[in-house]
C-alpha cells in the first residue's frame, strides 16, 4: 500500500487527508494519506523516506515550503521561480519539488469569476505561499502588487525575486481592488488582523485560510460590502494537481467535494 503525507507545523487544521482519502477511495487506489507534524530537523529524514520508497508523495504546508528545498534533488520550473514547494514526488530515483499552489490560486480566482487583469492587488504576509500568489497574479495580468508584512525584511526578500512588487510598512492599507490575507492569522477562530480596512469597499477580500471557513478578516470584508472568498477552492485545486501527478489521473471536483470540506 502506498503512503502519502502532508507535513507542516501546525498541521491539525489540515483537511488534506479528508480530501485525498476521499479521492483515493473513489478511484479504488491502494493507498493512504495522513498528516504529520514535523520539526525542521525531521525534514531530511522524511525526504529520504521518499527516496527509499517508504513514502510515495508529500504535500508541504506552513512553514516548510521553502525549507524543504535544500533536501531535494531537483525543482520544477514553477518551484524554482517561486522558491516554494508544496508537492514532492520521486522521478527516475530523484526527489522532485513542485508547486501546485500557482494553479490552485489561479483556478480559484476563475471559480470566483473575478478578473485580475489591470487590477491593483495587496497581499498581507510574506510566507511560503506568497511567492506562488505573486507569480499567479502576474500571470493573470495584475496592474500592481503591494506586499505588507510585520517583518518588513521578509517582504523585501520577495522583492529580490519579483522586482516589480511594492513593499509598504505594516499597518498601511491603500485603496486597492483586492486584498489577500496570506498570513496565518485566522487559523484560530478568535484571531484578528487589527488593521483599518475601511478604504477597501465594494472590492474583493480573499483569505488563503480555508479552515475555519469564515475568518474575522472575511467578516470585516463583508461589513464593507466586499466580495469574499476563503482558500477552500485554492486548496481543492492545488490538491487536484498534486493527486494528478502522483496517481496519473484527474479526480472529480464536484459539489460533493465542496460539501466534504464545508464543516469546520
Amino acid at each position: 500500500m502506498k503512503k502519502y503525507l502532508v507535513i507542516g507545523n501546525p498541521i491539525k487544521h489540515s483537511l488534506s487527508p479528508r480530501l485525498h482519502n476521499y479521492w483515493i477511495k473513489k478511484n479504488k487506489i491502494n493507498a493512504t494519506y495522513e498528516k504529520k507534524k514535523l520539526n525542521q530537523n525531521d525534514i531530511e529524514q522524511i525526504i529520504r523516506d521518499v527516496k527509499d520508497g517508504k513514502i510515495s508523495g508529500i504535500n508541504v504546508t506552513v512553514p516548510f515550503k521553502k525549507k524543504v528545498i535544500p533536501y531535494l534533488d531537483q525543482l520544477t520550473n514553477q518551484a524554482k521561480k517561486t522558491q516554494s514547494v508544496n508537492t514532492i514526488y520521486l522521478k527516475n530515483n530523484e526527489t522532485v519539488g513542485h508547486n501546485t499552489d500557482i494553479e490552485g490560486f489561479e483556478e480559484s480566482i476563475k471559480y470566483a469569476k473575478f478578473d485580475i487583469k489591470g487590477k491593483n492587488i495587496m497581499i498581507l504576509g510574506a510566507g511560503g505561499v506568497v511567492s506562488s500568489i505573486i507569480f499567479a497574479l502576474k500571470n493573470m495580468g495584475a496592474l500592481s502588487i503591494t506586499i505588507s508584512n510585520r517583518t518588513k525584511d521578509k517582504a523585501e526578500k520577495l522583492k529580490k525575486i519579483f522586482e516589480s512588487i511594492k513593499v509598504i510598512n505594516w499597518g498601511n492599507i491603500p485603496s486597492v481592488d483586492m486584498i489577500i490575507n496570506a498570513t496565518s492569522v485566522g487559523l484560530n477562530a478568535e484571531d484578528k488582523i487589527n488593521l483599518d480596512f475601511s478604504k477597501i469597499q465594494n472590492k474583493f477580500f480573499y483569505d488563503i485560510i480555508y479552515n475555519p471557513s469564515e475568518t474575522n478578516f472575511l467578516n470585516t470584508g463583508k461589513k464593507f460590502n466586499n466580495k469574499t472568498l476563503n482558500g477552500k477552492m485554492m486548496f481543492i485545486y492545488q490538491a487536484f494537481h498534486a493527486f494528478k501527478i502522483w496517481h496519473n489521473l484527474s479526480p472529480k471536483i464536484d459539489n460533493e467535494i465542496i460539501k466534504l470540506l464545508d464543516n469546520d
